[in-house]
């Protein structure tokens, strides 16, 4: 199964990093935030990504790039150039795909159909993090056979808000400011989605997408009441660097 990441927005509300680097290579200890949530897959057993660039995309093709050598002990032959690398690599297979630096998260994904193919897959935001079991989170989307499963969080936020019946939302409100389930992102979706979106760079998935899926009672939610957090401002960004720094790291899985 792939596992699709949105890299692409500005994180204009996190200047302090993202002048230089997209929020996702936001550094948590000594990774960045997109290695992080990557990890959380590969512990599930999903090894194959597409990566939706945006805003500085070029700096995470050379993070990943340089990977091997930065994160590995190695060998060098001076004299025939040979380099080995020592210890375990990972075993990832990714997909850096430009989607424009303007481009909404709808028609990010929308470019993604191509890549993704006709079997059911994994997205999230490159800002989140969770300690989510995926196994349970596909078993609700293949028991309800919706065309999308949003994971909710139950918290006061500005973000989506979502009415749930029997585990089906019966709508979806994007941004409003109240307490109720939200849209955590970490989704399982088949290729169905597709039909929801349109071509246009500025379809926002959040928006009518999502709306016309719960519309269509094919918006499942699987309920997430453990560690959940996003990481929108140099704030958030502070805290959970505290928390890696103090061993209190509720994300980690693996």
């Amino acid at each position: 199964m792939k596992a699709v990441i949105l890299c692409g927005g500005k994180g204009t509300r996190m200047s302090e990093v993202t002048e230089a680097l997209p929020k996702p290579l936001a550094m948590i200890g000594d990774r960045p935030i997109l290695w992080h949530i990557m990890k959380i897959y590969q512990y599930y057993g999903v090894d194959e990504f597409i990566l939706l660039l945006g805003y500085k995309g070029e700096k995470i093709k050379e993070y990943f790039l340089n990977y091997d050598w930065q994160h590995h002990s190695m060998q060098l032959d001076m004299a025939t150039g040979e380099m080995k690398l020592l210890g375990k690599k990972e075993n990832w297979k990714i997909t850096f795909l430009d989607t424009g630096e303007n481009t909404m998260t709808g028609g990010r994904l929308k470019q993604a159909q191509d890549y993704i193919g006709d079997e059911t897959f994994m997205m999230t935001y490159g800002d989140g993090l969770a300690n989510i079991n995926m196994f349970h989170l596909l078993k609700r989307h293949q028991d309800l056979g919706a065309a999308a499963t949003v994971t909710g969080i139950e918290k006061k936020s500005q973000y989506g808000t979502l009415k749930v019946y029997n585990g089906m939302a019966q709508s979806f409100s994007e941004k409003t400011d109240s307490i109720g389930m939200i849209n955590g992102g970490f989704f399982v979706l088949s290729p169905k989605v597709f039909d929801y979106l349109t071509d246009d760079d500025q379809c926002v998935f959040e928006a009518e997408p999502l709306q016309n899926l719960a519309n269509d009672g094919e918006l499942a939610v699987y309920e997430h009441h453990g560690f959940w957090t996003a990481i929108d401002t140099y704030k958030n960004l502070k805290e959970i660097n505290d928390m890696w720094t103090d061993g209190k790291q509720p994300w980690k899985v693996w």
